[in-house]
């Protein structure tokens, strides 16, 4: 798998060929319900504008750096977009200097490969990219990280696709209090478990739903089911309850040290190879909200990046089991 780190402190001719190398992978699979199951562009810049008022200016430049075309716009705006599913397993360990760790699993052909360092409105975010604004996980310049888990419910709803979701919070927050009143009050489309950890060691887990409110918990350790396990065969295939048992027991009952916690996302059961199934493990994500610093780790390499030194660069990366 080719990776690339890139940074740009304003939108500009980085982003925009981004965009252009991306973009026909994208619209197909927004298209892949038919247009008419999509949202007007009307809908979701008023749905923008309710919610997330503070990133409209930054909407409108990334919008015109892509053309300016209707259905970029409408994709741009992560408002009602099609369902996706994913696995992954995160855990706060709260050391000396407390950490956030994450497996991402997921299909490596509907994946950016990319960490994306903006400067955007002012704020220092980085992070590891998806639909080219959005994140899965990242962190800012106030110390705050987080992290998303999908939650293991089928419900589809009014609402937007996470990784904005992520993002809207990395700029507009500092504090994992801030963070979780976003995620209380910001509509998601699908159930997502998302962890924040910020510079104070506060952290705290939000499990969103379209069709209820938001649960904000204290919890260290998210897999893929929420309170209970609602999806059955979901939480068969990817052994969500036994993941989060084992982060559980690595957490409270081993008490393992920082590197030897690290160290069990890159082996089972945390670690997946079921590519052929969709879930196989990407990446593990480790982030040092402190240190404004993350770590992307594959079986025998560490990548090392950090806000206030931020290198670009590129990888190929051998992930085991991946095509």
């Amino acid at each position: 798998m080719y990776w690339r780190a890139l940074s740009e402190d304003q939108p500009g001719p980085k982003w925009a060929g981004l965009f252009a190398a991306y973009w026909p992978d994208y619209h197909a699979w927004w298209l892949k319900e038919g247009e008419a199951a999509r949202p007007t562009y009307a809908q979701c810049r008023r749905a923008l504008a309710k919610h997330m008022p503070e990133m409209l200016p930054l909407y409108d430049e990334l919008c015109t750096l892509a053309g300016g075309g209707d259905h970029a716009a409408r994709f741009l705006s992560f408002y009602c977009p099609p369902p996706y599913l994913s696995a992954c397993s995160q855990a706060i360990w709260a050391g000396k200097e407390p950490v956030m760790v994450r497996n991402y699993d997921y299909n490596p052909n509907a994946f950016d490969a990319m960490v994306l360092r903006t400067g955007w409105q002012g704020r220092q975010v980085m992070g590891t990219s998806d639909g080219l604004w959005g994140l899965v996980d990242g962190v800012n310049d106030a110390g705050l990280s987080i992290s998303l888990t999908f939650g293991g419910r089928r419900v589809v709803g009014e609402g937007f696709g996470v990784p904005l979701i992520l993002r809207y919070v990395l700029q507009t927050c500092e504090t994992a209090q801030e963070a979780g009143e976003v995620l209380s009050r910001v509509p998601t489309h699908m159930s997502y478990n998302v962890t924040v950890l910020d510079r104070k060691r506060n952290y705290l887990t939000a499990m969103m739903a379209p069709d209820r409110p938001a649960v904000i918990t204290r919890a260290a350790v998210a897999t893929n089911h929420q309170e209970s396990v609602e999806w059955i065969s979901h939480a068969r295939f990817t052994a969500t309850v036994e993941r989060e048992r084992y982060l559980l027991q690595r957490l409270r009952l081993h008490r393992d040290p920082e590197e030897k916690f690290i160290g069990a996302f890159l082996k089972p059961p945390l670690y997946s190879t079921a590519f052929n199934a969709g879930f196989g493990t990407l990446y593990t994500a480790v982030y040092r909200p402190r240190k404004r610093q993350m770590e992307l780790r594959w079986p025998g390499t560490t990548w090392a990046l950090s806000l206030s030194d931020f290198t670009e660069g590129a990888r190929q990366v051998l992930v085991p089991g991946a095509a």
